[in-house]
């Protein structure tokens, strides 16, 4: 199925960091790809693209210069450019400023603003978790699929999640 992406620079807990989502194209939001990336740049943001939406998928995204080149890159782009509009960029993207929108109230009311950069990543992994489930009918397949992934993904030292010397980037959304 088609996949559109757009962006939404940084947090504002997170000043040094971007999230990023892309969710299925259809009426309401699909499913959902967050990470923490290292800067609004074209190697930055067409790395993530490639990593999770398919070459031929429609990629929606705004103005942004970072976008450039990827009809090269075998993707359908489509820009809306927020600056020149009338219209809030929730009117023109309303699906990613929701996504975004709801990452930042789940951030205050579960972790109540005691953010970390430092965990940010796992942060993205539980909300994308919860909230690409959050339809489902079978609460079983839910624990079903938990246990699955606690299986397929490498255990976490919590050196690791507290930036130790054992700290290494992973990728952590399967």
């Amino acid at each position: 199925m088609p996949a559109i992406a757009a962006v939404n620079r940084p947090l504002r807990c997170c000043t040094d960091s971007a999230q990023l989502n892309c969710y299925e194209d259809g009426r309401g939001t699909g499913r959902i790809r967050l990470r923490r990336i290292l800067d609004a740049s074209a190697l930055s943001l067409q790395t993530f693209i490639r990593e999770v939406i398919q070459p031929g998928s429609v990629v929606h995204t705004d103005g942004w210069e970072g976008y450039t080149g990827l009809e090269a890159r075998g993707y359908q782009h489509e820009v809306t450019v927020l600056r020149s509009s009338r219209q809030s960029a929730s009117e023109l993207l309303p699906r990613v400023h929701r996504v975004a929108s709801l990452l930042k109230r789940w951030l205050l009311g579960t972790h109540q603003g005691a953010v970390s950069v430092r965990h940010l990543d796992y942060y993205l992994d539980e909300f994308t978790f919860r909230f690409n489930r959050r339809r489902s009918r079978s609460r079983g397949k839910l624990f079903y699929r938990l246990l699955q992934q606690a299986v397929a993904v490498e255990p976490v030292p919590y050196k690791t999640l507290v930036g130790g010397s054992l700290a290494k980037p992973q990728n952590h959304n399967l």
